[in-house]
């Protein structure tokens, strides 16, 4: 490792990435626990043998979908996020809470429930650590195209805050824009356009 000829800390080498290391846990205790998320408190030993106590969050894992039709437009859900106070635009999206099933799987689940539609191709685009600071919580994200509508008849009778929720089709240029101007903040949404208008020009 080569330290910055100028600034603190050392310059990363080709294929740098997130280091699977964790600090031992002396003591923890669960504060809250339901099917959807659970609330613990961590007594973790530093290097020093110092220790800190710290509040993680753990919900199922989750997966999001940036569904795109063969105009270039993106599909995204409003749906309105008590925690924020808004309705948010997002890309459709749900946990991993049926049992033996898998991130793709989930994410052509979700993406049939929360707007109707099937998709033909299907390929992995990010994996997203969303708030490492308090939470375990991992979201995959898929693209997919070669879109088709469910059947009426097999359609998803959605409940409470996706009962309530629409879905728009927005040109994807648009979208990027959007991001950019601020008006669509939800961190996976964010992440998963530009991943997608950064992978267009490589």
């Amino acid at each position: 490792m080569t330290d910055h000829p100028a600034l603190p800390g050392r310059l990363a080498e080709a294929g740098a990435s997130d280091v699977d290391q964790s600090w031992p846990v002396a003591r923890s205790e669960t504060i809250y626990d339901s099917p959807y998320i659970a609330l613990r408190s961590d007594t973790i030993v530093d290097p020093a043998g110092d220790e800190h106590v710290r509040a993680v969050v753990r919900p199922h894992g989750a997966v999001a979908v940036v569904a795109l039709d063969d105009a270039d437009r993106l599909l995204l859900v409003e749906q309105y996020r008590h925690a924020t106070g808004r309705r948010l635009l997002e890309l459709p999206a749900g946990t991993l809470d049926v049992d033996g099933e898998g991130a793709l799987e989930a994410a052509q689940r979700e993406l049939a429930e929360e707007a109707d539609v099937v998709g033909a191709s299907w390929e992995p685009l990010l994996q997203l650590v969303m708030t490492p600071g308090h939470s375990s919580e991992r979201i995959q994200v898929f693209v997919t195209t070669g879109l088709s509508a469910v059947a009426d008849t097999d359609r998803t009778t959605r409940e409470a805050e996706e009962a309530d929720m629409a879905q728009w089709w927005m040109p994807f240029a648009d979208a990027v824009d959007a991001v950019l101007d601020g008006r669509i903040g939800d961190a996976k949404t964010v992440a998963a356009i530009l991943a997608v208008q950064v992978s267009r020009t490589r």
